[in-house]
Protein backbone atom coordinates (compact mmCIF):
# COMPACT_ATOMS: atom_id res chain seq x y z
CA UNK A 1 0.00 0.00 0.00
CA UNK A 2 1.98 3.22 -0.96
CA UNK A 3 2.77 5.60 1.93
CA UNK A 4 1.57 8.69 0.51
CA UNK A 5 -2.06 9.69 -1.35
CA UNK A 6 0.51 10.72 -4.80
CA UNK A 7 3.34 8.49 -5.82
CA UNK A 8 6.62 10.76 -6.15
CA UNK A 9 8.12 8.94 -8.77
CA UNK A 10 10.94 10.03 -10.56
CA UNK A 11 10.95 9.53 -14.66
CA UNK A 12 13.25 5.82 -14.35
CA UNK A 13 10.43 4.98 -11.74
CA UNK A 14 7.27 5.64 -13.64
CA UNK A 15 8.94 3.92 -16.91
CA UNK A 16 9.29 0.62 -14.18
CA UNK A 17 5.49 1.28 -12.93
CA UNK A 18 4.25 1.39 -16.83
CA UNK A 19 6.68 -1.74 -16.90
CA UNK A 20 5.25 -3.98 -14.42
CA UNK A 21 1.46 -2.52 -15.27
CA UNK A 22 1.49 -3.53 -18.63
CA UNK A 23 3.25 -7.79 -17.79
CA UNK A 24 1.02 -7.68 -14.11
CA UNK A 25 4.29 -8.97 -12.87
CA UNK A 26 7.85 -8.94 -14.05
CA UNK A 27 11.77 -9.37 -13.01
CA UNK A 28 14.14 -7.32 -13.00
CA UNK A 29 15.67 -7.88 -16.43
CA UNK A 30 12.01 -8.13 -18.03
CA UNK A 31 11.48 -4.57 -16.82
CA UNK A 32 14.93 -3.25 -17.96
CA UNK A 33 13.59 -5.43 -21.19
CA UNK A 34 11.05 -3.38 -21.81
CA UNK A 35 13.00 0.23 -21.07
CA UNK A 36 13.71 2.59 -23.51
CA UNK A 37 17.60 3.76 -23.36
CA UNK A 38 17.51 1.33 -20.34
CA UNK A 39 19.87 1.85 -16.94
CA UNK A 40 21.99 -1.11 -16.51
CA UNK A 41 20.68 -4.28 -14.40
CA UNK A 42 22.32 -3.19 -11.23
CA UNK A 43 20.15 0.73 -11.33
CA UNK A 44 17.16 -1.42 -12.28
CA UNK A 45 17.26 -3.61 -9.33
CA UNK A 46 18.33 -0.76 -7.16
CA UNK A 47 15.06 1.17 -8.36
CA UNK A 48 12.89 -1.71 -7.84
CA UNK A 49 14.06 -1.75 -4.04
CA UNK A 50 13.07 1.50 -3.90
CA UNK A 51 10.15 1.25 -4.96
CA UNK A 52 9.07 -1.45 -2.29
CA UNK A 53 10.22 0.85 0.15
CA UNK A 54 7.90 3.35 -0.95
CA UNK A 55 4.99 0.74 -0.81
CA UNK A 56 4.26 0.96 -5.20
CA UNK A 57 5.59 -3.23 -5.50
CA UNK A 58 5.77 -5.85 -3.60
CA UNK A 59 7.77 -9.15 -4.52
CA UNK A 60 7.48 -13.04 -4.18
CA UNK A 61 11.07 -15.08 -4.85
CA UNK A 62 10.31 -17.63 -7.70
CA UNK A 63 13.75 -20.03 -7.45
CA UNK A 64 17.17 -17.47 -7.45
CA UNK A 65 14.99 -14.09 -8.81
CA UNK A 66 12.37 -11.49 -7.37
CA UNK A 67 9.27 -11.33 -9.20
CA UNK A 68 7.76 -7.63 -8.56
CA UNK A 69 3.87 -6.71 -8.69
CA UNK A 70 2.20 -3.42 -8.06
CA UNK A 71 0.99 -2.87 -4.84
CA UNK A 72 -2.40 -1.44 -6.41
CA UNK A 73 -4.23 -2.01 -9.47
CA UNK A 74 -3.03 0.18 -12.03
CA UNK A 75 -6.88 2.12 -12.10
CA UNK A 76 -6.97 2.50 -8.38
CA UNK A 77 -4.12 4.27 -8.44
CA UNK A 78 -4.77 6.70 -11.21
CA UNK A 79 -7.47 7.60 -9.04
CA UNK A 80 -5.78 8.19 -5.86
CA UNK A 81 -3.20 10.70 -8.01
CA UNK A 82 -6.05 12.36 -9.86
CA UNK A 83 -8.00 12.93 -6.81
CA UNK A 84 -4.75 14.87 -5.15
CA UNK A 85 -4.64 16.88 -8.63
CA UNK A 86 -8.43 17.88 -8.31
CA UNK A 87 -7.43 18.69 -4.78
CA UNK A 88 -4.78 20.78 -5.34
CA UNK A 89 -4.94 22.65 -8.41
CA UNK A 90 -8.67 22.88 -8.90
CA UNK A 91 -9.81 23.64 -5.18
CA UNK A 92 -11.45 19.76 -5.20
CA UNK A 93 -13.23 20.23 -8.02
CA UNK A 94 -14.34 18.17 -10.17
CA UNK A 95 -16.07 20.35 -12.80
CA UNK A 96 -13.06 22.46 -12.79
CA UNK A 97 -10.35 20.05 -13.28
CA UNK A 98 -12.75 18.43 -16.73
CA UNK A 99 -13.39 21.83 -17.62
CA UNK A 100 -9.49 22.51 -17.73
CA UNK A 101 -9.08 19.30 -19.27
CA UNK A 102 -12.12 19.72 -21.74
CA UNK A 103 -10.22 23.18 -22.78
CA UNK A 104 -6.90 21.81 -23.27
CA UNK A 105 -5.48 22.39 -26.74
CA UNK A 106 -2.86 19.69 -26.18
CA UNK A 107 -5.71 17.14 -26.89
CA UNK A 108 -8.95 17.05 -28.38
CA UNK A 109 -11.68 14.60 -26.84
CA UNK A 110 -13.25 12.79 -29.61
CA UNK A 111 -16.95 11.74 -30.05
CA UNK A 112 -16.76 8.39 -28.24
CA UNK A 113 -15.19 10.27 -25.19
CA UNK A 114 -17.67 12.81 -25.15
CA UNK A 115 -20.79 10.26 -24.47
CA UNK A 116 -18.48 8.17 -22.23
CA UNK A 117 -18.46 10.95 -20.15
CA UNK A 118 -21.73 12.08 -20.96
CA UNK A 119 -22.91 8.61 -19.75
CA UNK A 120 -21.10 9.45 -16.28
CA UNK A 121 -22.84 12.09 -15.73
CA UNK A 122 -26.04 10.81 -16.17
CA UNK A 123 -25.65 8.18 -14.21
CA UNK A 124 -24.12 10.48 -10.91
CA UNK A 125 -27.30 12.30 -11.53
CA UNK A 126 -29.35 9.43 -10.65
CA UNK A 127 -26.97 8.71 -8.35
CA UNK A 128 -27.75 12.32 -6.62
CA UNK A 129 -31.57 11.66 -7.13
CA UNK A 130 -31.96 8.51 -5.11
CA UNK A 131 -29.31 9.64 -2.37
CA UNK A 132 -31.82 12.83 -2.10
CA UNK A 133 -34.77 11.26 -1.90
CA UNK A 134 -33.37 9.33 0.71
CA UNK A 135 -33.18 12.33 2.51
CA UNK A 136 -36.21 13.75 2.00
CA UNK A 137 -38.10 10.96 3.19
CA UNK A 138 -35.93 11.27 6.13
CA UNK A 139 -37.18 14.76 6.86
CA UNK A 140 -40.62 13.63 6.54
Amino acid sequence: MPKTDIPQLSKRERQIMDAIYRRGRATAAEVRAEMSDAPTYTTVRGLLRILERKGHLHHEEEGLKFVYSPSLQRHRAGASILSHIVRTFFDGSAANAMAAMLGSTERSVNAAELERLSELVKKERRKMGKRNGKSEARAR
